[in-house]
């Protein structure tokens, strides 16, 4: 159980305050409720490279690790396609520097021709690195549009085309920071050796002062129901063909989110699970395979992923992922089975409380979902799941029109062969 209290302040910045005074240190955790989905589709990418430039200076720190490094500190964040995530964790005792560097950049982050420059050349080069020169890299590039086809969780959080990066204006920079990173558009959580009077009496003096700006409302189209399955055939210099399956599922705090979670934990979470047991150990068609849900606010994705042993079958090997499907769909899972995916997944819940900067994090995401004390209540949602909810929410998610489909086949290029001088 992670103890914490709340207030907000006049300009609309949430804040959490959650004491930890086992600990010398101190974290403050920044959540911007703005990710790759509020992005425009001609501008995507923007979610991410704003990431980048938050580090790039503020008005009254030019360099911004450099005051954070010299009390102890360190640094860093992530964007996904629902949030903006930044954090720091300090020695308690200098926790006021960590306060003046966040206020400092969400009031006046430092926009320069030069700074832009640079981010957008780190990212194009991340872009090409991790998405286009990498084995499997552009996987996402292509699952995404094939599951998606209106709402924006189509395009990666990097962006759908590097060009959109290389064309980033200053104009559009500067729109996007006015639209999104605001007072009224973010979650603050200071966890750690301070008390609630402290870490309020900060917040107050550093926070209180900046104007709330505009809130931003979404206008998000939903996506429609798949009417049937589609299937992507592609080719790639990479060691093993592999497939891809993307299932359609609610959520975040739908209320059968539990239950496909754990429908992903008993087809693919582990060696012990039923893709792994049956399609690695016993048919020996794949070198590995795992199935994990997106987790997204706005509905997600089931995947399943797979690389297969050396001459198999793209088609065969799918079958054989669809028939396991299927039996979980005809078939109650025993008890004993369930119940093995409930105590893992709460044995991950527990764990994921044991690092202070996680208990920050998590608390942040869960006021985010509408209520701070979420990662209190799920182990009681995970236990509460049936063998019923399994079959129930099995017929519904994995069910093959729902299904999006990328048979990712290896294909090795010829080296040119070298003249001799």
């Amino acid at each position: 159980m992670i103890q914490f209290k709340e207030f907000t302040l006049d300009n609309g910045l949430r804040v959490i305050v959650h004491e930890d005074h086992t600990s010398p240190m101190a974290v403050l955790n920044v959540l911007y409720d703005v990710g790759s989905r509020d992005e425009e589709e001609a501008h995507t990418g923007f979610a991410h490279l704003f990431e980048h430039l938050m580090f790039s200076g503020s008005k009254h720190i030019p360099v911004y690790d450099e005051p954070l490094q010299r009390v102890g500190g360190e640094n860093n964040a992530f964007t996904s396609p629902d949030i903006t995530n930044y954090y720091l964790s300090l020695p308690a005792q200098n926790i006021e520097t960590g306060f003046w560097l966040e206020s400092d950049r969400m009031l006046d982050l430092a926009f320069s021709e030069q700074g832009l420059e640079v981010q957008r050349k780190v990212v194009v080069e991340e872009f090409k690195q991790n998405y286009l020169n990498q084995p499997y890299g552009d996987v996402w590039l292509k699952l995404r549009p094939l599951a998606y086809e209106q709402h924006p969780y189509k395009w990666a959080t990097i962006g759908k085309e590097i060009s959109h990066i290389e064309e980033a204006t200053m104009d559009i920079v500067k729109a996007f920071h006015r639209k999104h990173y605001s007072p009224s558009n973010a979650i603050l959580v200071v966890a750690g050796n301070v008390t609630f009077e402290k870490a309020k009496e900060l917040t107050e003096k550093w926070f209180g002062p900046i104007p709330a700006g505009e809130k931003y409302t979404r206008a998000i189209p939903a996506e429609p129901k798949q009417p049937g399955p589609r299937v992507l055939e592609t080719t790639a210099d990479v060691p093993l063909s592999a497939i891809y399956k993307a299932y359609h599922m609610p959520h975040r705090t739908h209320e059968d989110y539990y239950a496909i979670d754990l429908i992903s934990d008993i087809l693919g979470r582990g060696k012990s699970s039923r893709l792994y047991e049956n399609l690695v150990k016993e048919q020996k068609l794949f070198n590995s395979i795992a199935a994990s849900v997106t987790g997204s606010i706005e509905p997600g994705l089931l995947i399943i992923q797979g690389k297969l042993n050396e001459g198999v079958d793209l088609h065969e090997a799918n079958r054989a992922i669809e028939a396991i499907n299927q039996e979980l769909m005809e078939q109650l899972v025993e008890e004993e089975e369930l119940n093995k995916v409930k105590n893992q997944a709460e044995t991950s819940l527990v764990f994921s409380e044991i690092e202070l900067l996680n208990r920050a994090m998590n608390l942040a995401y869960g006021k985010l979902l509408g209520d701070a004390n979420f990662v209190n209540t799920e182990g009681e949602k995970i236990q509460a799941v049936t063998p019923q909810d399994i079959q129930r929410c099995a017929k519904q998610v994995l069910d093959p029109n729902n299904c999006s489909t990328l048979l990712y086949k290896a294909e090795k290029k010829e080296k040119p062969v070298e003249q001799e001088a």
